[in-house]
């Protein structure tokens, strides 16, 4: 075998190889997509649990998704005069999330996402209205902190402005100390307490994930099977030439 014939076989063996590989793995990580799809689904259709007590914190913060998604209930008195406003994009539109913490018995603290109004002035105009006096109960859905910020936007507590919930940031802006809060945030139901129809909107947490590894997977697949045929090709096209009288003479 000649030098040339041998990096082309050895080129195509290795873009194959790096294709299958590339395949393989978009299979397990459809595998893993389809197991978190139905573990959310599960989570989230089940009967309400209790939120997880101080005293599991640790736990949940060494593996967050252990409970990420679960329906679970909490109790307390919402800190109404240290909500903020996280920007958000729903199915209503843009908006904000009006995420307040709600001190639970012990006096620990949890940040409930009461849910979306769409603006923040008419927001102003209607919170005194949605404010829950005395013990407020909250079912949801058990989300974790969401640290930074969106896509190329920084949090900016000093100047209110707030595109993701960050647990301990809210926390941070609000003066509360960080070891009585929790390192989770409760997305509330449809069912959040004291809503009015201005708002806030519960029940809108997104359940759907985007699923594309099945076509990631045939593509890296094809692109392999393509490598094969071109490399056979191109050898045998090559092997052609080289035979007596066929490559021809120019004039």
């Amino acid at each position: 075998m000649t030098l040339r014939r041998a990096l082309l076989w050895g080129a195509g063996a290795l873009l194959c190889g790096l294709f299958l590989a590339l395949g393989v793995w978009q299979v397990q990580r459809l595998a893993w997509k389809n197991d978190l799809v139905a573990r959310v689904a599960a989570r989230a259709h089940a009967e309400p649990v209790a939120a997880p007590a101080p005293d599991q914190w640790p736990a949940l913060q060494a593996d967050p998704s252990a409970h990420e998604y679960r329906r679970v209930r909490t109790a307390g008195e919402f800190l109404h005069e240290k909500e903020q406003l996280v920007q958000a994009v729903t199915d209503r539109g843009a908006g904000f999330w009006v995420m307040a913490p709600l001190r639970i018995a012990g006096g620990s603290v949890v940040w409930v996402n009461r849910g979306f109004v769409p603006s923040a002035s008419q927001w102003q105009t209607t919170r005194e209205a949605a404010r829950c006096t005395g013990a407020a109960t909250v079912t949801g859905l058990l989300r974790r902190s969401e640290p930074g910020g969106g896509f190329l936007r920084r949090n900016d507590p000093a100047a209110g402005r707030w595109f993701s919930r960050d647990v301990p940031a809210l926390a941070a802006a609000a003066g509360l100390p960080p070891a009585a809060v929790a390192p989770y945030f409760v997305d509330a139901g449809a069912d959040t307490p004291c809503a009015t129809p201005e708002g806030p909107v519960g029940g809108l947490t997104v359940l759907r994930f985007a699923n594309n590894h099945l076509v990631y997977a045939l593509t890296w697949f094809a692109l392999a099977a393509m490598t094969v045929a071109a490399t056979v090709f191109v050898a045998r096209d090559g092997a052609r030439r080289r035979l007596p009288g066929q490559s021809g003479a120019s004039s």
